[in-house]
């Protein structure tokens, strides 16, 4: 990128060549706009944001310490005040990412109403989420720009020449709000051509990472429900393949594609991989079907399915629905065969879903897998679906009994309770709980942590505090000192709610085009003057 004087030249020099057909434009104003506004399309994000997460995973690879996040956002406004936030407290948006969860939109997004997760909401509405999260964030660059910019004004015309440069080089060597996304894409919303179609919208839109889970796509579950259905690996790598064209397609060379199993969870397929010859990649899959050893032809019925397991007949286990069903306990293996056979054959980076935030468990697949493929990496969903508490509660139960710690004072099932959290029992489960990214990514391979669907549940416990109070005693105290005193105290730029929807970025646009006849909001007569 040229710097601020370097463009305001080159602007000069445009409009010099206009013979004065341009006299009106200011290259200071047109260089500033430019600044303001570094990304034209989704492709040039989608581009951007690839190789970042390529140097992520790197420097993760050197150092587990250097692991990556994100909060999951239903929404453009809530991703924007996420990364200012993060900038705010932490001076940069490095290693921070956004994830925008299927089970979100499905909630919050769909034209049908609320749905659950099972790919029944409109596919082109999470492509719509994603270029409505990147507006938003570029948003977030202009605003945040133009108190810079206005800034820069008042020290030109105070004369401060020192505080003049001092803010020159802050928009030279300015840090952007946009960051990579991981973007949910189901099973694919249908077949790999279907996903390949989808995938292309999600990059147009800005998507540099695209999560694809190995489920049934028109019996998609939520990976934390039951009744998961999912596909032989023949399937689950067309899609793969899919995805990745459509980022060479679109010229994301670095495109990163996240390859989800819940094989963990899901006792059931939808049908018999084809094999070619024993120990393939299909009689691999088919080993793992339940089925009953035929010993003579006679117990082979009309419209059984027969197929071999090392060397022997088998009647594979079917449901009325038509579903094989998986050998009890094959779980653990099966997502070990998915997660190697995915990175051998395009996938960047692994998700497995568990049924629990246990770093033991999740360790014990990732070495597995990296006995096989040394630089397997995670992207590990910490669900609000886990019950967080209770499970860190019981872990240290249980580790405190294994070592042989008197646990009399404690009842597991009811570890939930308030009357716990001060014992050294639930102190303890907090300690491992604020350790648990750290940890986890040093021992687990996790890469990338994130909360699929955390603004879901903070919009609805922020809602219900504010109504509780309104409504009840405290009547307008309850936003005063709940909402209005809290963000003035915390600097939360939302206080000037005008400004930060775009009120000053219009104003100094209307300067722009009018010049002195610009009829401005922010005059002495605006009440965000109120606030300082």
């Amino acid at each position: 990128m040229s710097g601020l004087l370097d463009d305001i030249k080159a602007m000069a020099q445009l409009r010099e060549a206009q013979g004065g057909k341009w006299e009106a434009i200011k290259p200071e104003y047109a260089a500033r706009m430019r600044a303001q506004n570094r990304f034209h399309t989704g492709i040039d994000i989608a581009r951007y944001t690839a190789k970042i997460m390529r140097e992520d995973m790197a420097a993760y690879d050197a150092d587990t310490a250097q692991y990556t996040q994100s909060l999951g956002c239903w929404h453009g406004f809530i991703g924007q005040q996420k990364l200012i936030s993060i900038k705010k407290h932490f001076g940069t948006t490095k290693r921070s990412y956004l994830y925008l969860s299927g089970w979100m939109v499905a909630a919050l997004r769909s034209e049908f109403g609320p749905l659950p997760d099972q790919s029944m909401h409109e596919k082109t509405s999470v492509a719509d989420l994603i270029a409505e999260l990147y507006t938003f964030l570029k948003q977030a660059d202009a605003w945040e720009l133009n108190h810079l910019f206005r800034a820069l004004g008042d020290a030109k015309d105070a004369g401060s020449r020192e505080e003049e440069q001092r803010l020159i080089s802050k928009i030279d060597n300015y840090e952007t709000h946009i960051v990579p996304i991981i973007a949910d894409i189901d099973a694919g919303f249908g077949n790999a051509e279907a996903t390949y179609l989808l995938a292309k919208k999600f990059i147009q839109a800005g998507a540099c990472c695209i999560q694809l889970e190995n489920q049934v796509s028109d019996e998609k579950q939520c990976g934390h429900q039951d009744g998961k259905v999912t596909v032989p690996h023949e399937d689950f790598l067309a899609k793969i393949n899919a995805v990745r064209y459509a980022f060479l397609e679109l010229g994301i060379d670095d495109g990163v594609i996240v390859a989800r199993t819940d094989s963990l969870g899901a006792g059931l397929t939808q049908k018999i991989a084809v094999t070619r010859e024993p120990g393939d990649l299909g009689d691999q899959y088919n080993c793992f079907i339940d089925g009953d050893v035929i010993e003579n032809a006679a117990d082979i019925n009309n419209g059984d399915v027969v197929i071999k397991q090392n060397g022997k007949l088998v009647k594979p286990k079917r449901l009325a629905s038509g579903l094989y069903q998986f050998k009890p306990g094959s779980g653990e293996d099966r997502v070990i065969l998915d997660c190697i056979t995915s990175l051998q054959n395009g996938a960047d980076l692994l998700w497995i879903e568990t049924e629990k935030p246990h770093v033991g468990q999740i360790a014990s697949m990732v070495n597995r897998i990296r006995d096989v493929v040394p630089d397997a990496k995670l992207v590990y969903n910490n669900s609000p679906s886990f019950n967080w508490t209770l499970n860190f509660r019981q872990q240290v139960f249980d580790a405190w009994q294994e070592e042989g710690k008197n646990v009399a004072a404690y009842q597991r099932e009811k570890l939930m309770s308030a009357e716990y959290d001060d014992t050294e029992l639930g102190q303890l489960a907090d300690e491992w709980t604020r350790n648990f990214q750290r940890d986890s990514s040093r021992d687990a391979g996790i890469f990338h942590h994130l909360i699929t669907l955390p603004t879901y549940h903070t919009a609805a416990l922020s809602t219900d505090n504010l109504a509780k109070g309104y409504f009840g005693d405290e009547g307008m105290l309850a936003y005063v000192k709940g909402v209005q005193r809290q963000e003035i105290r915390q600097g939360i730029a939302t206080v000037r709610h005008q400004d930060m929807a775009g009120s000053n970025i219009g104003d100094d646009h209307k300067e722009f085009f009018h010049g002195d006849a610009a009829l401005k909001a922010g005059g002495k007569d605006n009440t965000m003057n109120q606030f300082g």
